[in-house]
């Protein structure tokens, strides 16, 4: 089973995904830590990537998702075309899309210490970038609730999705 949980920054998806892999056995991978130091550097000074700093970055992560058999990857795969970068040559990747209002995310983000991603502009950026996937693309997690009810609404979405 590969799967990406995704979403804005702030959302919750890396915390979401290692329970996630932990309760199922699987491999944990955050997309975060595939970033280049340029990357990083750009964030940390509040400048967004464009699709082409996260060109290289969505071709690591595809050649990483077909290295694991199992797997959960954290990853924020905003556009379509990027999450289509993902899917390619990694069939049956199942996509977890935990969304949330950028109030709450901007609430929640506030109490993190030592993220490069802490500027409100950024989030506001990623909100404006993001293109919200369809129910047919993946599966869509209310987040404004706690973590661990975010990761049981995850499994039990997951658990219908591997029993048809």
């Amino acid at each position: 089973m590969k799967i990406v949980v995704m979403g804005v920054s702030g959302c919750g998806k890396t915390s979401a995904a290692e329970k996630i892999a932990a309760q199922l056995s699987l491999a944990f991978l955050d997309a975060d830590d595939f970033h280049t130091a340029a990357n990083v550097e750009k964030m940390r000074t509040g400048v967004a990537l464009t699709d082409t700093d996260r060109a290289d970055w969505l071709s690591t992560l595809n050649q990483q998702l077909r290295q694991h058999k199992n797997v959960a990857l954290a990853c924020s795969a905003l556009k379509r075309h990027h999450r289509d970068q993902l899917r390619a040559n990694n069939s049956g990747l199942i996509f977890l899309y935990l969304k949330g209002s950028m109030a709450l995310i901007w609430q929640r983000m506030q109490s993190r210490s030592n993220h490069y991603f802490n500027d409100p502009g950024l989030l506001q950026n990623q909100f404006d970038t993001l293109e919200e996937p369809d129910l047919d693309e993946a599966m869509i997690i209310n987040i404004e609730t706690t973590l661990d009810e975010v990761v049981l609404q995850c499994l039990a979405q997951l658990k219908f999705t591997k029993e048809l």
